[in-house]
């Protein structure tokens, strides 16, 4: 770790995270006001009016959580089946130069529902397996339209923590249309005219052939990957146009695609807690908030890549040397450095795009990886889901210092009741019973062990990985299990399907619930009791909280995976 370039990225990085969070925040103040003045209303506005007119809703009239929470799963059902029909058929349908077939039915699903819920996760090549259109009306459609609907639960989470003695907690509709017209639109135009500058493909030719000097022949494949590129990193979504994902040099062919790629990763999750201090009229708890999540992720990241530069053992006893670290599986073009920082990006947020292979990290860089996942992805995570995710962790850390001074604890100037804790605690369960259950059935099935290529603590982690992936709602791969087997078994497709189904929505379910409460209860005026949410103390009780909660679910199954790996690696052992 002794790289003073690494530690001078490591810092900008920071800085221009810190750089964002303000102006995108303030942004984000004028997007959600549904009567707000954005500097893109001229533009826009005549548009968003049109979109209600043409889906029968009134922008003035609000909804109840439940009415909200209806809407969601309507709008995220439509989309499913949707992006389902057009993957059977799209052997069909127009944009196929290279005369893909339809998906099976299987994999049609698994695809369908990792991007309906933001997951991303891909059991199929895309340069391979997918055409044009495909790639660009159900897949890149629903990079917008899910990353739209995670920052639109985040809005009512938080419009229910701002407001009293009301109902109401927005209109889906509404905040769904403006995320998209206002926020992810123009900013995934600029970026994609930014990322073709860099040499990112955008075309609908069909793949080139070339011959190697050798005079075999060789598939260039291309196509419009600019645009979902943006998409994939500003939503979190993740899901490469390219098999390789972020490591092909079509999708990340310079270091500034790839800082500013990571940056975009975080950009909108960020400035999300400063909307939120802003709408609870409390800007030191949104910074800390913020701050929470920076501790969280910076440890880490630190973590990753001490144990990615320390390298294995094993390899240099074969006369690898050790200054260069673990550089298995890593683009040579980004390095150790960069490939631990994208990969602990990425799996703090629910993003699925990868620069290196995960499989290939050491047992304490896979570590901190899946731990990522297991908190819930709430280190910045993915829009708006890391937001809400991390509002769930507050209200835990502040009732459980309301039990340690022994007084009804208080959030956001309203008492937090026992119907309250209930919620939370559901959507804390439900996520780790989904990964671990699903886990342990994998680890004993046949069809679970048949798809690993390796053995061990390893491939039990690999099992884990894909789970905590799926329920998590990040879509990165651990790279050396077979989800979509050539004898065609669907148990993995299927399973990773309703895993992500229930991560997404049975955990949004109880926080709309949770919005509905807190946006009927009246302010308590604070006193020399309540727990203040800013400052030192409440970051460190809320880091803890994360840690904890996370490290007493899962550790049982962190310790059969990458910690005994770990132990067996520098003993000499391989799997």
């Amino acid at each position: 770790m002794n790289n003073a370039n690494a530690w001078f990225q490591f810092a900008l990085y920071l800085a221009a995270l810190l750089l964002v969070t303000k102006p995108l925040g303030l942004h984000l103040v004028r997007v959600f006001d549904a009567g707000g003045r954005t500097f893109l209303d001229r533009l826009v506005k005549p548009v968003e009016r049109v979109t209600y007119r043409l889906i029968g809703i009134d922008p003035s009239k609000e909804q109840g959580w439940l009415a909200y929470t209806g809407s969601l799963l309507v709008f995220s059902s439509i989309g499913l089946f949707f992006t389902y029909f057009i993957l059977r058929h799209q052997d069909r349908l127009p944009l196929n130069p290279q005369g893909f077939a339809g998906l099976s039915s299987h994999l049609a699903f698994n695809t369908a529902a990792s991007f309906t819920t933001n997951t991303n996760w891909q059991s199929y090549g895309g340069e391979s397996t997918l055409s044009y259109f495909s790639q660009m009306v159900a897949l890149t459609l629903h990079n917008f339209t899910s990353a739209a609907a995670g920052i639109a639960v985040a809005a009512a989470l938080v419009r229910g923590l701002a407001r009293q003695s009301t109902l109401t907690v927005g209109n889906f509709w509404v905040d769904a249309v403006r995320v998209t017209y206002y926020l992810l639109a123009p900013l995934s135009l600029v970026f994609a005219l930014f990322l073709v500058s860099q040499g990112i493909v955008q075309n609908f030719s069909p793949y080139t052939v070339a011959r190697t000097l050798e005079g075999a022949a060789q598939t260039i494949a291309q196509g419009p990957a600019a645009s979902q590129v943006a998409i994939k990193m500003l939503g979190t979504n993740g899901g490469g146009f390219f098999n390789a994902n972020a490591a092909h040099p079509f999708e990340n062919p310079t270091p500034l695609s790839n800082f500013l790629q990571m940056l975009s990763i975080f950009a909108i999750p960020s400035a999300l807690t400063w909307w939120l201090g802003r709408m609870v009229k409390n800007q030191r708890h949104g910074w800390a908030v913020w701050s929470a999540m920076a501790v969280l992720f910076i440890a880490g990241a630190l973590v990753a890549w001490k144990a990615e530069a320390a390298g294995n053992p094993i390899h240099q006893s074969l006369g690898v040397a050790a200054e260069d670290g673990n550089l298995e599986g890593k683009e040579v073009r980004f390095g150790v450095f960069n490939s631990a920082l994208f990969a602990t990006i990425t799996t703090d947020a629910s993003c699925g795009a990868v620069n290196a292979m995960h499989d290939s990290f050491t047992p304490l860089g896979g570590l901190v990886l899946l731990f990522n996942f297991q908190t819930g992805e709430v280190i910045f995570g993915g829009v708006g889901s890391g937001l809400y995710g991390m509002l769930v962790f507050v209200i835990l850390a502040v009732f459980i210092a309301g039990l340690m001074v022994g007084r009804t604890p208080e959030y956001a100037g309203k008492k937090i009741e026992a119907g309250d804790v209930k919620l939370v605690m559901l959507a804390l369960m439900v996520l780790a019973a989904t990964t671990l259950g699903f886990t342990a059935w994998a680890s004993v099935a046949r069809w679970g062990t048949d798809a690993l290529n390796d053995a061990g603590p390893h491939g039990f982690s690999e099992i884990l990985y894909a789970y905590s992936s799926a329920v998590g709602n990040n879509g990165s791969a651990f790279a050396g299990l077979t989800a979509n087997p050539a004898n065609g078994d669907p148990h993995w497709n299927v399973t990773l399907g309703i895993a992500m189904l229930v991560g997404r929505f049975l955990m949004i379910v109880p926080i709309l619930a949770l919005a509905g409460n807190f946006a009927g209860k009246r302010l308590v005026p604070a006193s020399a009791g309540t727990f203040k949410t800013e400052g030192p103390a409440f970051v460190l009780l809320l880091v803890g909280t994360v840690v904890l909660v996370g490290a007493l679910t899962f550790l049982p199954a962190l310790a059969m995976g990458p910690v005994v790996e770990h132990f067996l690696m520098n003993a000499g052992i391989l799997f």
